[in-house]
């Protein structure tokens, strides 16, 4: 995002969102200490908003505060990763299931829709639309189970994950196999299938996971 001045309504939370979106942007990358005298000069602010808006940041968890040594972007570890997965694995699996109870006729449309421009995407290697479609797929799954409380559980867990800087659908194989697990997951909800659509999606989003850790062993191979 562009540097500017920013206008003093509501100072501290435009400047996590800037913050927010050059960190998901990695152009500031996992692990680096934040300039804070930059940053402030760079948008024309005092420190006050900009330690406020990393207070906001942190307890995101994309930033991490050190005593007398400032603010750093978080760094995801392997182990952060185990944690993170399965409980997305179950949050996610509760949507799909409370979704598929309560599913009208034009949402379920609506997901089928979604999943031709999946399948688009995935015939012409789209990595990145396809990354985008797939996100606005579970989102719809996520709304359409009615429960905020899961929809902003997982959200904040998915914040997280753009720490990490593998990319498990630039795995070779996981876009077509994450768009088989797609139609899986909408047959099961077309269906009224709840329990089956709970633990497709609990298995697709592990099945992420393992990607991960094989693009991770793939890149290992190639390091000198």
């Amino acid at each position: 995002m562009a540097p500017g001045r920013i206008a003093q309504t509501a100072l501290y939370q435009e400047v996590a969102e800037r913050l927010r979106q050059r960190i998901f942007a990695h152009e500031l990358l996992p692990g680096i200490r934040i300039d804070e005298q930059q940053l402030a000069v760079e948008y024309g602010i005092s420190r006050t908003p900009l330690r406020e808006a990393l207070k906001v940041l942190a307890a995101e968890g994309l930033v991490t505060l050190r005593p007398r040594r400032g603010a750093f972007v978080t760094e995801i570890s392997d182990q952060d990763l185990d944690d993170i997965f399965p409980l997305m694995a179950m949050l996610e699996g509760r949507c799909a299931l409370e979704a598929t109870r309560k599913a009208s006729p034009e949402q379920i449309a609506r997901l089928e829709g979604l999943h031709r421009q999946l399948q688009r995407f995935a015939a012409s290697n789209q990595i990145g639309r396809f990354f985008e479609v797939n996100q606005e797929f579970h989102l719809r799954i996520q709304e359409m189970s009615g429960n905020r409380w899961l929809r902003q559980m997982i959200q904040d867990l998915r914040k997280v994950l753009k720490l990490t800087r593998l990319f498990s659908l630039s795995i070779d194989g996981r876009l077509q196999q994450s768009l088989d697990e797609h139609v899986g997951i909408l047959e099961a909800v077309r269906t009224g299938d709840a329990l089956r659509a709970q633990k497709l999606m609990h298995d697709h989003i592990l099945a992420g996971r393992q990607a991960l850790v094989r693009g991770a062993t793939e890149e290992a191979k190639v390091l000198p």
